[in-house]
């Protein structure tokens, strides 16, 4: 696994990710989707939410790209020790909040507001279908902000009253969603 660009660009980083119930997304995608972001996004200005977080793999990019304020969670203990050693090893600690929590519990929780979320979950997740939901059901999310869910064929998000639009990366799909004029109370 690399870092496409910013200041680490080219950085490999290795997982012992035997056995994690971790996917990684791959480079290819990885680096479509930054191609996306790179033109909607000012990193440094951003709030980055990584759900899912497994490997660190968007942290770590977001970071490089100048984000000073991402929020990795996941509740797998040797993904969590892992990205802290990662984090380390960049000097990078100031930039990022690991939180070791269940995400479903950190979504009802959370009492912070973000302006892009990235979440990565298994795609065998039974409660995947409801990511969506839980999201825009709660303030974590910004009134502007963007949230994007990887996920595969198998999940279709087309009609969610707050999907803008997707991506296909062979079998990895990145659904965009953003607060719709309508669906925001005032």
């Amino acid at each position: 696994m690399r870092i496409i660009s910013g200041r680490f660009k080219g950085r490999k980083f290795y997982p012992p990710a035997d056995k994690w119930p971790t996917r990684p997304t791959t480079d290819y995608a990885k680096e479509g989707l930054f191609n996306i972001l790179q033109n909607q996004l000012n990193f440094q200005d951003e709030q980055f939410l990584d759900l899912f977080g497994g490997t660190g793999n968007h942290s770590y990019e977001f970071i490089s790209r100048g984000c000073n304020d991402v929020t990795y969670v996941d509740k797998h203990g040797p993904a969590v020790v892992f990205v802290k050693k990662v984090a380390a090893e960049l000097g990078i600690d100031d930039k990022i909040t690991i939180v070791k929590d269940d995400v479903a519990r950190f979504i009802k929780s959370s009492n912070r507001s973000y302006s892009y979320i990235f979440a990565g979950p298994p795609y065998p997740l039974p409660w995947l279908n409801t990511i969506p939901d839980l999201i825009f059901a709660s303030s974590l999310l910004k009134k502007d902000g963007l949230f994007v869910l990887e996920h595969n064929p198998e999940h279709n998000f087309t009609n969610h009253p707050n999907f803008v639009t997707s991506r296909n990366y062979g079998t990895t799909i990145f659904s965009f969603f953003e607060h719709k004029e309508e669906n925001i109370e005032v």
